[in-house]
């Protein structure tokens, strides 16, 4: 089999990272006033490089600066753009048996993108990802319609908002390119939502059609990647809920695969398969695209045991009913902290999983 020279990669992985204890208290001493802005971000600054080598020797070809600037995978993004704020709320987003801190977004001007603190997160993650890949995360559009309020004295016109939307993500497309970046993940979780019948009927009590609004959201990420580079891959994982170990969504992915693997203009899909919430591998018969690849998420990122290699090995096997060998990957169904509080793993077990990841990879394609 010929080389991979373009990600997701055999071995990959989603991007968090559990954030180690000296930063999670140099966070709490900056936002109390104890230390500089400055003095927290030499504490990131190391610590970023302490992961991206240890992402080095455990054989990953492309790294993240695990998020550990960040408070959430979305909100800290999403609040960076021009006419959205974040505020307090008095109920966090509810998982099962467990709540988020209170956290909100609305959209209280018109959208656009005027540069962002991560474009220069980024560039310190290239300057110190040496010969590997350096990969940026952020939130897909979809989430700030999904997680955010729209004033709609300020967008009275709903299609006039997804077009902003879309204009200033292709706008932040552009720049991150500039920067360097040649590895783009979109995180998504409504696709997953989209797939629950619970969420689902949760919508429709909000006045949403489901189906429309997932076609609504397609057509708005394929105008945000109109013009993208021909070397800028975009990737898209789609989740079901991440927040100390627990969840949101169940449910397979029929509901959405059509529209998700033969519409939307993403060069690879990771997906969550790893447990029986996220349905089994039919719904991949949609893959049509012999370009498109798969990133099965079989290796769970919530829980410290050890998934068997001969275990991994067959679930591979039996998604090749669907997609060809040669299209498929592996990776952690989710990333081990999508909020600062990460999951209820070590350090050491986050490792071993994907030290297994990469194992496995070998063993399979032989190349990484």
């Amino acid at each position: 089999m010929s080389g991979q020279n373009r990600p997701p990669y055999r071995a990959d992985h989603v991007g968090s990272l559990l954030r180690p204890e000296k930063l999670k208290q140099a966070r709490q001493q900056a936002q109390r006033g104890e230390i500089s802005r400055e003095a927290l971000t030499d504490i990131e600054n190391e610590e970023i490089r302490r992961v991206v080598r240890r992402q080095q020797e455990i054989g990953l070809r492309d790294v993240t600066d695990g998020e550990f600037r960040r408070a959430w995978w979305h909100f800290d993004f999403l609040e960076g753009l021009q006419g959205v704020e974040g505020f307090r709320t008095d109920q966090g987003i509810q998982f099962h048996n467990v709540q988020t801190p209170g956290r909100g977004i609305r959209v209280a001007g018109k959208l656009g993108f005027d540069g962002h603190p991560m474009l220069e997160h980024f560039r310190y993650l290239k300057s110190v990802a040496g010969s590997s890949t350096p990969k940026m995360t952020i939130p897909s559009p979809s989430m700030l319609h999904f997680r955010g309020e729209v004033d709609r004295a300020v967008y009275p016109d709903e299609d006039e908002f997804f077009h902003d939307l879309a204009n200033a993500y292709r706008e932040a497309i552009t720049a991150f390119y500039d920067a360097g970046c040649r590895y783009l993940q979109l995180d998504d979780t409504s696709w997953a939502y989209l797939c629950s019948t619970e969420q689902r009927e949760q919508m429709k009590q909000k006045g949403w059609d489901p189906d429309r609004l997932a076609q609504r959201y397609a057509d708005t990420i394929n105008r945000a990647l109109e013009g993208r580079p021909s070397d800028l891959t975009i990737t898209m994982h789609i989740c079901r809920g991440n927040f100390r170990s627990t969840w949101i969504a169940s449910g397979g992915y029929e509901p959405v695969a059509e529209v998700l693997f033969t519409q939307l203009r993403i060069d690879g899909f990771f997906l969550e398969y790893d447990s029986e919430r996220a349905g089994g591998f039919e719904p991949l018969r949609f893959v049509q695209r012999p370009d498109l690849r798969i990133v099965l998420g079989l290796v769970t990122s919530k829980f410290g045991d050890l998934e068997p290699v001969d275990l991994l090995k067959r679930r591979i096997s039996e998604a090749t009913k669907y997609v060809p060998l040669e299209q498929l990957c592996i990776s952690p169904q989710c990333g081990f902290a999508s909020t600062e509080e990460g999951n209820l793993l070590t350090e050491d077990e986050q490792w071993a999983k994907l030290s297994r990841v990469v194992e496995v990879a070998h063993q399979v394609w032989g190349e990484l």
